[in-house]
């Protein structure tokens, strides 16, 4: 493999391989520790050029898979491919296609940007006069040309993100696995990072990601599941998750403190069926409609007013929470 000539600053990796290729295919995948069962005999399949989210609070299985995926843990029970391959007899060879941003940077903060990539590249065997050039694209598309000779400990958090994702680059995979990979970083960094993924894609890479922000989600993931309890409780595209198991439009309604429930009530009552779901939180209604706004008209009519009432379009973050509830899993 090698990195073609940059455009516009971002990598591009040749790939000529057929649109639908799996490069990952799992069937009853499990991971188990001792007595206690992590993944629960997952089925699911990734296709060469797409970004593929999993979602689910914490325990619910997603980095013991991503771990899997990784070669960094071995299968318990099921099968596993990563690029045709099986990990568990030919995880260097994957490992050696694969790029891998961790959830915390783990650069070497007294070497210099340029260094961090250069030695990187040298572990991978990527010959000298190969990886100069390929540091020089993975720099601009990382946008820290101007910043090569710095050390690492004086980056911002964004650009140590950004290096992180550049290192992992430095080999020319054909996936990049990403944990969390804008936790931490002010809104400007991580819609800078969206786009450098997004270019990524755009090149062919297979990006796996998993996150916290369901708005990252919706904006890098071509398809995604949803784990809960070692399990996958649904998947698709995010318009088609919000298709099935949530509505177009939400109406959030805040009343005085202590009235919620007894409002929630009234408004079931009123509205006659007209919010298929109605859901109370300690501080606001929400009411899971299609049209938001002609609801709103008839919560007005029927007399109630509501401290503060908006209406939004359905997101992500309200199927994630159906599927897997609001409590706080530790």
């Amino acid at each position: 493999m090698h990195l073609p000539e940059l455009s516009e600053g971002a990598p591009g990796i040749a790939r000529g391989a057929p649109a639908l290729e799996e490069v990952v295919a799992a069937r009853g995948l499990t991971k188990r520790f001792g007595d206690f069962t992590a993944v629960r005999g997952i089925d699911f399949s990734i296709t060469r050029g797409e970004a593929f989210g999993f979602l689910g609070p914490n325990g619910a299985g997603k980095t013991s898979t991503m771990r899997m995926i990784s070669c960094l843990s071995p299968v318990s029970d099921g099968t596993l491919s990563v690029l045709g391959m099986d990990p568990g007899t030919d995880g260097p060879r994957i490992r050696a296609r694969l790029g891998l941003v961790p959830q915390e940077d783990n650069l070497d903060l007294e070497l210099s940007v340029r260094e961090n990539l250069y030695l990187y590249g040298r572990y991978f065997d990527v010959p000298k006069g190969v990886l100069n050039d390929r540091i020089d694209g993975l720099l601009a598309f990382a946008q820290l040309a101007e910043r090569r000779d710095a050390k690492v400990d004086d980056l911002s958090g964004g650009m140590k993100r950004r290096l992180t994702i550049a290192r992992a680059l430095v080999s020319d995979p054909e996936i990049v696995v990403l944990d969390e990979p804008t936790t931490g970083l002010d809104p400007q960094a991580r819609h800078l990072l969206w786009d450098r993924l997004y270019r990524l894609k755009q090149q062919g890479v297979t990006l796996l990601v998993t996150t916290h922000y369901m708005d990252e989600a919706e904006q890098l993931c071509d398809r995604l599941v949803v784990m809960d309890g070692g399990e996958i409780v649904a998947g698709g595209s995010p318009r088609e998750l919000i298709a099935s198991y949530s509505t177009r439009e939400v109406v959030e309604l805040r009343f005085l403190p202590g009235e919620q429930e007894l409002r929630a009530g009234q408004l079931a009552s009123s509205l006659s069926g007209r919010a298929p779901r109605i859901e109370v939180l300690p501080d606001r209604v929400l009411l899971y409609v299609d049209d938001g706004d002609a609801l709103m008209h008839e919560v007005h009519g029927a007399g109630f007013r509501p401290e503060s009432a908006i209406v939004r379009r359905s997101t992500l973050e309200d199927v994630f929470l159906r599927l897997t509830g609001r409590s706080l899993v530790d």
